[in-house]
């Protein structure tokens, strides 16, 4: 039990790391968002079922119950963090942030 919790937080880590360069490194508030938000999303599951699998080594009742409860968090994260990135995505074309492209030029920052 202890590997595989072990393998889902290497596993969340390296998403969060993967997220934090494609924020860092993709050209544009869309791309970035994009990134942020895939990434986040599935790094914060993966934790969030180490961390359930984790409280499941010593089986009793509190302990299940508070793994549902994790699991409830990791749902509740699941349908939120999409929903915001696309919130936000939204708000910025209605607000006017252009797009990327390869004939912009210079990018602003």
């Amino acid at each position: 039990m202890n590997v595989i919790t072990i393998v889902l937080l290497a596993l969340g880590l390296f998403f969060f790391a993967v997220g934090v360069v494609g924020i860092l490194r993709l050209p544009d508030f869309y791309t970035r968002m994009h990134a942020a938000g895939k990434c986040d999303t599935l790094a914060s599951e993966l934790m969030l079922l180490a961390v359930a699998l984790y409280n499941l080594s010593d089986p009793s009742l509190g302990s299940v119950l508070v793994s549902i409860k994790i699991m409830m968090i990791a749902g509740f994260v699941f349908v939120a963090s999409p929903t915001a990135t696309h919130a936000l995505t939204e708000a910025a074309l209605v607000v006017g942030v252009s797009p990327w492209s390869k004939n912009s030029g210079r990018r602003r920052l």
